[in-house]
């Protein structure tokens, strides 16, 4: 039978893991890291259209997506979280 070490204690109102952005966190024997900010990743609203490039608008809205999931990826990978 396997047995597992608990982070928490079940506190109803959840569990933190830090209490500030500038504390180093990291996953699965990563090197700690800082939080990583991505809130500017996307700075144009995309709208779906048949007519444009990719599904959107216009390129600028692709590129924008794209860039928005290259940068969310690489914080997950700061992070430890994914390969």
């Amino acid at each position: 039978m396997a047995t597992y070490e608990r982070v928490t204690y079940s506190s109803p109102d959840g569990a933190m893991m830090s209490n500030v952005s500038t504390e180093p966190l990291g996953f699965f024997g990563t090197t700690p890291v800082a939080q990583p900010a991505i809130s500017s990743a996307i700075s144009t609203t995309a709208s779906i259209s048949t007519s444009g490039v990719y599904g959107f608008a216009t390129s600028t809205e692709a590129l924008e997506i794209v860039n928005a999931v290259s940068t969310a990826a690489w914080a997950l990978k700061q992070l430890g979280l994914v390969r």
